[in-house]
């Protein structure tokens, strides 16, 4: 008895269409998928911005405008702090008055004297402990910040360096220094009012306080999810 001609039928493959299963199937899906729907096999995939996946990025534009407006006025707030330690402790400039040709003259006690430099600079080393405290302070409350946070601190420590200044000249001594004179006498010897002389020493605030919290989100802040690829409806098939 002879064995049949005919060849054996060819081992099954997969057509095109099976290649490729629909997202929903399987025992995992996440539901089933309405017929004819263009857009269905891409609502269960989460949209990628470029920072993160939509809803873990950060609490939104407004909040973080908000966040960014109280971190600015409560920053600036300190200044009023800030004012009464440099008028506490600035160094006081020896002015002393006298009487020349019927008119009275004001002229540095110490015309060789530091003082007036130790003004501006107890002023800056203040700035600068001031920016150090209020970035730490910012970065521990609010560790996911972004640029409105940060833009918030350096315009609070701007503003707070300005209170500062004008609240130390308004303890300090009368600015009238010839009046002053006049009602102590001639050859007394009394302090000068607080003037700012070195205008930059505005930016130590501002600029501390941006610096160490920028260096701070960077080492310690949270980072952004990596993309998570092969779970959409593009997945490469495996190789053979």
């Amino acid at each position: 008895m002879t064995a049949p001609l005919n060849p054996p039928p060819p081992p099954h493959e997969r057509s095109a269409q099976d290649a490729w299963p629909p997202p929903g199937a399987g025992s995992g899906g996440h539901g089933s998928r309405a017929p004819g729907s263009q857009h269905a096999e891409y609502a269960e995939y989460p949209a990628y911005s470029g920072h993160g996946w939509y809803g873990q990025d950060g609490p939104g534009m407004k909040t973080e405008v908000r966040e960014a407006c109280v971190v600015a006025l409560a920053v600036a707030l300190g200044g009023v702090l800030l004012g009464v330690l440099w008028w506490w402790l600035a160094p006081h400039v020896p002015l002393i008055g006298d009487v020349v040709e019927g008119k009275w003259i004001v002229y540095l006690k110490d015309t060789e004297g530091e003082q007036a430099v130790g003004v501006d600079g107890t002023f800056s080393l203040l700035g600068l402990a001031f920016g150090v405290v209020s970035a730490l302070v910012v970065f521990l409350l609010r560790r996911r910040g972004g640029v409105p946070l940060v833009v918030g601190l350096a315009v609070g420590g701007l503003l707070g360096s300005l209170l500062a200044w004008r609240v130390g000249v308004w303890l300090g001594p009368a600015e009238d220094v010839v009046a002053r004179a006049r009602d102590l006498g001639r050859g007394v010897t009394f302090s000068a009012p607080l003037k700012l002389g070195a205008k930059g020493a505005l930016l130590a605030w501002p600029l501390a306080a941006l610096l160490l919290h920028l260096g701070l989100m960077a080492l310690f802040g949270p980072r952004d999810p990596e993309p998570e690829l092969g779970h959409g409806p593009y997945e490469a098939p495996p190789a053979a």
